[in-house]
């Protein structure tokens, strides 16, 4: 039986709001973390209640079938995203797979899990994969298998931040590829996308495409925040 740590139940700074707590969270934040609200199946944009899908999805609906989220990437998570992402603090990726792997509750364990590539040069700068960190930790939590070096971006492109939004579609077209030796991997079987923040879907989307062009018999997202619509609360 395994015995918990000794530090485990130690006050120490809540990582999101610096106050005192147990754990990385404080009671409160924790709280708000639980937080849910309807979304949009597809896309999980927040919806009223009465739907369960929003309108660009009933159109024009995107390759993935799904998308989880734990967290709205507004005040004041988008913070610790990006102190997490931008500031080489991979210790918080334990946190937000605890707040992912929670957003999911019953959703059945995917045949894999792959993380968002990053290119060779973009890994280098950031020195960590941030969708790799919480993708290995959420998919172990599940007991599903991960993998880093099945889905490839060979191609950089322009941070899609910089872009406006009918230019993110175009800028990361053909960017991803599976390895090459490896389709018999991805041929028939059901796979979770992980990443950090899903804005136009652009990026997601063609991740997924690439990964049903080669066989993929689903795909799934799950995102740690999701970007309010223009305008929202």
């Amino acid at each position: 039986m395994p015995i918990a740590s000794p530090f485990a139940a130690l006050p120490g700074l809540c990582s999101l709001c610096g106050g005192w707590g147990r754990g990385a969270l404080c009671t409160r934040c924790r709280s708000d973390a639980a937080l849910t609200r309807p979304r949009c199946s597809r896309c999980a944009i927040a919806l009223p209640a009465a739907q369960t899908l929003c309108g660009a999805c009933s159109t024009d609906p995107p390759p993935f079938e799904r998308t989880i989220t734990a967290l709205d990437y507004a005040a004041p998570w988008d913070g610790l995203i990006r102190r997490f992402k931008f500031r080489a603090q991979p210790e918080l990726a334990t946190l937000f797979a605890g707040l992912l792997r929670a957003a999911l509750h019953d959703e059945p364990a995917p045949d894999l899990a792959l993380p968002a590539p990053l290119a060779e040069a973009r890994l280098r700068e950031r020195g960590f994969n941030q969708a790799w960190e919480v993708a290995r930790r959420t998919a172990r939590a599940l007991g599903c298998p991960a993998d880093a070096r099945l889905l490839l971006r060979p191609r950089d492109t322009a941070h899609q931040v910089t872009l406006p939004h009918e230019q993110r579609f175009a800028n990361v077209r053909g960017a991803f590829a599976v390895e090459p030796r490896r389709y018999r991997e991805v041929a028939g079987r059901s796979i979770a996308l992980v990443d950090d923040v899903l804005t136009t879907g652009a990026t997601a989307a063609e991740m997924a495409r690439t990964l049903l062009a080669a066989g993929a018999a689903s795909v799934h997202l799950w995102v740690l925040a999701r970007t309010p619509a223009p305008g929202s609360a």
